[in-house]
């Protein structure tokens, strides 16, 4: 049996800080910005488990890198999200991403949006920093927190979300020995244009 995958996605951020005092917004290259979800194996009978990697372009945002009140949102569309998963069979992979987009999970063809919008962005050390912000994700919105790097309109992050947080029941098959963890890490890289 295969575990199968499940974003919280569904998603996330990028941060700002440079030192220009005027406001700096730049919109997100769409072509070369995208969000990578990693989901791991539980239960007594994981060795019998995948992980997932899935993987969906952002699909529209901007940030601000004025150093007085950095910002961040962006969008991406759940129904773009792919399982890559290349150690699965393109049969198991088509089912993993279809339990993944399905109603038990994301849901996408009723919640088709991921959004993220940033709260607050404290700077942790030169061209780092913690972004607070508020991820919405299959009709739910709930805080999470990212850590980024980067500069010059090029960030990288991840965040840790849990899929309960969501509404949604983590994946089991065979009564629980074979399941996906509660947590997803949740990647991000962002190019400004």
């Amino acid at each position: 049996m295969r575990t199968r995958w499940i974003p919280a996605a569904a998603l996330l951020l990028l941060a700002a800080g440079s030192t220009a005092a005027a406001p700096t917004t730049r919109e997100m290259d769409v072509a070369r910005s995208t969000l990578t979800v990693r989901v791991f194996k539980a239960g007594l009978f994981s060795a019998f488990g995948h992980n997932h990697v899935i993987r969906a372009p952002i699909a529209q945002g901007s940030f601000d890198e004025s150093a007085d009140l950095p910002s961040v949102q962006l969008q991406v569309d759940a129904r773009q999200l792919q399982a890559l998963d290349p150690d699965l069979s393109a049969k198991d992979r088509a089912e993993v991403q279809q339990t993944m987009l399905g109603p038990a999970v994301l849901d996408s063809a009723n919640f088709p949006e991921i959004r993220f919008r940033s709260a607050r962005i404290e700077k942790a050390a030169a061209g780092k920093w913690r972004v607070h912000g508020d991820l919405t994700l299959r009709g739910q919105t709930r805080p999470v927190l990212a850590e980024v790097a980067g500069a010059a309109g090029h960030y990288r992050g991840s965040a840790a979300v849990r899929q309960s947080d969501f509404g949604i029941k983590p994946v089991s098959v065979a009564g629980g020995t074979i399941k996906v963890k509660d947590e997803v890490r949740v990647e991000f890289e962002v190019f400004g244009r």
